[in-house]
This record gives C-alpha cells, structure tokens and sequence, in this order.
C-alpha cells in the first residue's frame, strides 16, 4: 500500500548554493554598486545588492536567511558608501524577511511573479529608506520623488530578470 507524504511547499523546493556563489556574488554587486557610478553617474539608479538579496531570500525561501543575508548586504553596502551604518542594513533585512516569506507562498519561478516581485520590493525599498531616513535620522531634507522611485523600480526590475536567471543556473536543490 502506498504512503503519501505531505510536506510543505517550503521543504519541497528550497534551494542551496555553493559557497563561492553565496560569497562572491553579493560581494561582486556591492562592489559594482559602489564603484561604477564614479565614472558612469546614471548607473546610480541601479541597486544590485537590492537585486541580488530578493533572489537570494526568495530562492532559499526561509525568513531567518532572508532577513540575515539582507542585514549583511546592507550593511557592507552602507560601508562601502556614504550612507550611515545601517539605512540599507535595515531596509534590505526587511526585504529579505518579506521576500522570504512571499517564496514560501509564491511560485517565484514564474517570470511574472518575478517582475511584479521586483518591482513592488523596489518600491518599499525605497519607502522604507525614506522612513528611515526621515524618521529615525530625522533628515527632514531627505525627500522621494515618486516619479523618480517608479522609473527607479522599472529600470531595476528590468536589469533583474536577466540576472534572476543567470542566477537560476547555479542554485542546487536541497
């Protein structure tokens, strides 16, 4: 007689990545990050280690991982650029939670789902740096520019989706 097992779509289809590329790659978009917009200014408008902390929580689909590996890409980012320690630590380690959580729910496989995903973490990125900002520094200069963050999540969410799948080609199932 056949057993049925049920197990949540979470132990199904986590996903695990060697070391170098759990390593290299979030350090390789912190790098880009902070050194191509020195000589290209319009590349500023990217944010890869935004990009590659979604891929990563929403692929590995566990919250704890989400929320560290969006802490610590946050706050090399933050070192390696004139922000105050910890803006993008915190922004990023809420993305990587909710990211997480939604790859549990979600078929984040799904080109679709991709885009919206991006698009829409994007634009929380960017309230929760304005909140940040504004709130807990208290720079009542700091303003977002809405038009600007929706162009903003466009662009990102363009440069994701090619990066999304070369990324894809290195995951290993658990």
């Amino acid at each position: 007689m056949a057993t049925r097992s049920f197990t949540s779509r979470r132990e199904l289809e986590q996903h695990s990545f060697p070391s170098a590329v759990a390593l290299l790659v979030p350090l390789g978009a912190i790098l880009l990050q902070a050194l191509l917009p020195r000589p290209f200014p319009r590349l500023a408008i990217l944010d890869l280690p935004l990009i590659v902390t979604i891929f990563f929580a929403v692929s590995r689909r566990n919250p704890v991982a989400g929320t560290l590996t969006g802490a610590a890409i946050g706050l090399l980012q933050d070192a390696l650029t004139a922000q105050p320690i910890g803006v993008n630590g915190m922004a990023k380690s809420v993305i990587g939670y909710i990211a997480a959580s939604i790859g549990i729910q979600v078929d984040v496989e799904n080109l679709t789902t991709r885009i919206l995903i991006n698009f829409g973490f994007f634009l929380i990125n960017s309230f929760l740096l304005f909140l940040i900002n504004r709130r807990l520094l208290g720079l009542t200069n700091f303003h977002i520019y809405w038009g600007h963050e929706f162009i903003r999540a466009a662009i990102n969410t363009f440069v994701a989706i090619p990066i999304f799948f070369l990324l894809d080609n290195t995951k290993r199932n658990e």
